[in-house]
């Protein structure tokens, strides 16, 4: 018998390509895909022999999980289900269910289960927040100075912690657990790059964020070797950053993307996120407002040492891959009409008296 992979989050586009990938490794018999829903694009395969797919409609918040595992003789579990967003998930309520809840039944599943001998787990490098008293650079045992206080950063930090207590409990399975810079490619479906869909991109004013990103491709790989590697006699198992080499600034990225910027008072820029989710231009959560005022940089030493992966794609190219994907007109004009008149109503009131000053924002000491 070969390996038994169990992929979560295949309706999503980094799910289905993980599960495409993954039949093309030596080795894979068969690769069980679970979802509420089956993948809405589903890869172009390469040609070669292919692995088995089976897909297991499931809803990770439910029992059900234990069966598939006992069902198919799943021997290594990639959980990519972790997400801040969900195309089975009508609110933010019901994302964090499914993020923290369904991880819950998926450990307790695993932990029951004789079979699974390996677990990758997707995470994001949000766990580090995005504060004014951060480091310049994060590396994987940096605590954060405020932990997350909601949002999928919240959900991601619950879900790691929770892995980290079933490795203490089942130390026979080898644990990955992956945080992933912003995946940007083609394909990528993520609030950030909703956010630099918008065809004038709100920014913080008084700061320029520095921002790190990774290539979908380079997030494949980097799970392919997680998955996979532990089998080969490696110890790819511990918590690792993911990102391509170098940053570049917000404006640097409006720059590249052709999109003007609309520079707003940080309050007020609370209003036009809470707009842009009331009308579902995007999903622009309190975290992203982090991010695009403070940024976040990461280490990537332990992934090149350990997994012996440089990723292909710097953050430079990684977001100049995705530029050239991107093309105009990519609201609805009665959307964005809705947006601007609503935009200009909320910021015709008072003026305010200037923008407020950081000395630890990046403009002041990074620019």
């Amino acid at each position: 018998m070969g390996r038994v992979v169990l992929v979560t989050g295949v309706a999503r586009h980094l799910g289905a390509r993980f599960a495409e990938r993954i039949r093309r490794e030596p080795g894979v018999e068969l690769v069980v895909g679970v979802d509420t829903e089956p993948p809405r694009h589903r890869p172009e395969a390469a040609p070669g022999p292919l692995a088995e797919y089976h897909f297991a409609p499931a809803d990770l918040r439910r029992p059900a999980i234990a069966r598939v595992l006992a069902e198919y003789g799943v021997d290594t579990v990639v959980h990519l289900n972790v997400s801040a967003t969900n195309p089975g998930a009508p609110g933010r309520a019901a994302v964090k269910e499914i993020n923290v809840i369904g991880t819950m039944q998926l450990l307790g599943a695993c932990q029951q289960s004789a079979g699974p001998r390996r677990l990758v787990v997707k995470s994001t490098t949000a766990v580090y927040g995005s504060t004014s008293r951060d480091p310049a650079v994060f590396g994987e045992r940096t605590q954060p100075k405020t932990l997350p206080a909601g949002g999928f950063a919240k959900d991601a930090a619950e879900v790691e912690g929770y892995v980290r207590g079933f490795g203490r409990r089942r130390p026979d399975i080898a644990v990955s657990v992956l945080r992933f810079a912003n995946i940007v490619g083609p394909g990528a479906d993520t609030p950030l790059g909703e956010y630099f869909a918008l065809p004038v991109l709100p920014t913080a004013l008084g700061y320029d964020p520095r921002l790190q990103f990774v290539h979908e491709d380079d997030a494949v790989e980097v799970l392919r070797l997680a998955a996979l590697d532990a089998a080969r006699g490696t110890t790819n198992t511990g918590t690792f950053n993911v990102a391509g080499d170098g940053v570049l600034l917000l404006s640097q990225c409006a720059r590249r993307l052709g999109r003007p910027t609309v520079p707003i008072l940080r309050p007020a820029l609370g209003w036009v996120a809470a707009l842009a989710r009331q009308t579902r231009v995007s999903d622009f959560s309190p975290e992203q407002i982090g991010l695009l005022t403070h940024g976040r940089v990461v280490d990537t030493t332990q992934l090149r040492e350990t997994f012996g992966y440089q990723p292909r794609f710097t953050t430079p190219e990684a977001f100049a891959d995705f530029a050239a994907a991107q093309t105009g007109g990519l609201l609805p004009p009665e959307r964005l009409t809705v947006l601007t008149d609503r935009l200009a109503g909320w910021l015709g009131g008072p003026e305010h008296e200037g923008p407020e000053r950081d000395p630890h924002s990046p403009t002041a000491d990074r620019s």
